[in-house]
C-alpha cells in the first residue's frame, strides 16, 4: 500500500537559506530514486536535490525563488517503500556543472515567488519582479534592478538579465561604492561590425564565481611574491612513489608535497592561516586547504581537510578522487567548505609566474607553475636542478612584504628537502 513521504533537503554543509533556482517536478510527476527534484544555488556551486524514493509526486512545497536550509520539506511523493525509504532520504546533495542548461520547469510549479524586498538599498522598486537570489547579487555588484530589462515570465529579472546587464558596462547604482570603486563604465561596442561573431553563454561555474573573484579583487589589496624551489631530490623520490602507487589505482603527483609543504608552512606561520575579520584576526588551528581543479565548465576548487595529519600516499589518493568528482560534477557542499588556504597549480599546463587572486575569506594563496631544469650554482660550478616556481599572492592587510619572504622561503626550503617533511 502506497503511503506519502515528505522529501527534505539533505544535509548541505554550512549552508542555510539557500535560493531554490530550478524546480523540475510537479504534482503527479513520476520519480526515480536519484531523480533531481530541484536546484539550489550557493555562491559556490550549484546543487541538485535528488529523489530518496521511487514513487509519484503529490505536492511541491517551494517555488523558485524560495530559501531552503537542510530539513526543510521541497515535497511529498507516494512511495511504496515509503517505509524504508523515509531513513534515507536525506541522501546527499550533489552540485551538478553542467554545459547546457537543464530543461526548464513544468509551468506549474516555475513561477517565482513575489517578494516586497527593495531591489536596493534605499529603493522603491515599484512592483520589481525578481527572486531574492537575484536581487541579493544586484546589492553585491551595486546594480538597480530597476535599469535591467526582464526576460522572465510577466517581466521577471533574471540573473542572466542582471549578469549580461553588469557585463555591458552598466554604472553602479552607487558611484564610488566597494563594488563599483567609482571605475567608469565600459562602453558598448558592436563586435559584428568588425566581422562574424557568435555569443556563448557562460558555464554555470563562471557565472557563480565571476562576481566572488571580482569581490575579492577589489576588496583584497593584493601582493605577489616570487621564489623558486629547487625540487631535484623531491621530484626523484616522487617518481619512485608514482611507480608503486600506478599498480594501486592512483597517482602520486608533485601537488601531494606541496600540500603537505604548505600545511608544515602554515602551521609555522600562523597569520598566513588566518582570516580578517573587522579589526581582529582569526587565526585557525586546523589545515584545510583548497585545491583549484581544472574542469570542463570552469575551475572548482574542492579542500583537503587536516592536511597537516595526512601522508603523501594518503593525499595522493584523496586528490585523485576529489578531483575525478570536480570533473564529474559530484562534489557535494561539504567539498568546498572550509578552506584556509588555495593552491592553484597549472603546472600540467605551462607558464613561468602569475598572480592568483586571493580567496577571500582566507588571506593567502599558493600559484605554482611548470617546473624547469635551470644551472644553479653550487659554490664551485653550475649544475642542473629542477626548480619550481612558486607565486603567492597575500592580502598585504594581513601579510606584509617580509612575511611573505620568509613564508615563501620556508615552504620552497621543504620543498628542496624531502626529509624534513616527515619531521
Amino acid at each position: 500500500m502506497e503511503s506519502p513521504v515528505e522529501i527534505r533537503v539533505p544535509d548541505i554543509g554550512d549552508f542555510a537559506d539557500v535560493p531554490v533556482i530550478e524546480v523540475l517536478v510537479g504534482p503527479g510527476s513520476v520519480v526515480r530514486v536519484e531523480d533531481p527534484l530541484v536546484t539550489l544555488e550557493t555562491d559556490k556551486a550549484t546543487m541538485e536535490v535528488p529523489s530518496p524514493v521511487e514513487g509519484t509526486i503529490v505536492s511541491v512545497s517551494v517555488t523558485v525563488g524560495d530559501t531552503v536550509s537542510q530539513g526543510t520539506v521541497i515535497a511529498v511523493a507516494e512511495s511504496a517503500a515509503a517505509d524504508s525509504a523515509a531513513d534515507s532520504a536525506a541522501v546527499k546533495a550533489a552540485p551538478v556543472e553542467a554545459s547546457v542548461e537543464p530543461a526548464p520547469a513544468p509551468a506549474v510549479v516555475a513561477e517565482a515567488v513575489e517578494v516586497t524586498e527593495p531591489a536596493t538599498a534605499g529603493s522603491d522598486d515599484g512592483g520589481l519582479r525578481a527572486t531574492p537570489l537575484v536581487r541579493r547579487l544586484a546589492r553585491e555588484l551595486d546594480v538597480d534592478l530597476t535599469t535591467v530589462t526582464g526576460s522572465g515570465p510577466k517581466g521577471r529579472v533574471t540573473k542572466q538579465d542582471l549578469l549580461t546587464h553588469y557585463d555591458r558596462g552598466v554604472a553602479p547604482a552607487t558611484p564610488g561604492s566597494a563594488a563599483g570603486a567609482g571605475i567608469p563604465a565600459l562602453p558598448e561596442v558592436d563586435f559584428a561590425k568588425f566581422g562574424p561573431v557568435r555569443r556563448v553563454p557562460l558555464s554555470r561555474i563562471k557565472r557563480i564565481s565571476g562576481p566572488h573573484l571580482h569581490r575579492s579583487w577589489l576588496n583584497v589589496p593584493h601582493v605577489t611574491h616570487a621564489d623558486e624551489a629547487d625540487i631535484t631530490d623531491l621530484d626523484a623520490y616522487r617518481r619512485e612513489l608514482d611507480e608503486a602507487a600506478r599498480a594501486d589505482g592512483y597517482r602520486v603527483t608533485l601537488l601531494s608535497f606541496l600540500l603537505k609543504a604548505a600545511a608544515a608552512t602554515l602551521r609555522q606561520y600562523p597569520e598566513v592561516n588566518s582570516s580578517l575579520v573587522g579589526e581582529e584576526l582569526v587565526l585557525k588551528d586546523y589545515v584545510h586547504i583548497g585545491v583549484a581543479v581544472d574542469t570542463p565548465d570552469g575551475l572548482v576548487v574542492p579542500v583537503v581537510r587536516d592536511v597537516d595529519r595526512k601522508g603523501i600516499l594518503e593525499l595522493s589518493r584523496e586528490l585523485a578522487d576529489l578531483s575525478a568528482r570536480a570533473r564529474d560534477g559530484r562534489l557535494t557542499a561539504t567539498d568546498l567548505q572550509g578552506a584556509t588556504f588555495t593552491i592553484s597549480s597549472l603546472g600540467g599546463i605551462g607558464g613561468t609566474h602569475f598572480t592568483p587572486i586571493v580567496n577571500a575569506p582566507e588571506v593567502a594563496i599558493l600559484g605554482v607553475v611548470r617546473s624547469k631544469t635551470a644551472p644553479v650554482w653550487n659554490g664551485e660550478t653550475f649544475v642542473p636542478r629542477l626548480m619550481l616556481p612558486l607565486c603567492l599572492s597575500y592580502d598585504h592587510r594581513v601579510v606584509d612584504g617580509a612575511l611573505a619572504a620568509r613564508f615563501t622561503a620556508h615552504l620552497a626550503h621543504l620543498a628542496g628537502d624531502v626529509r624534513r617533511l616527515v619531521l
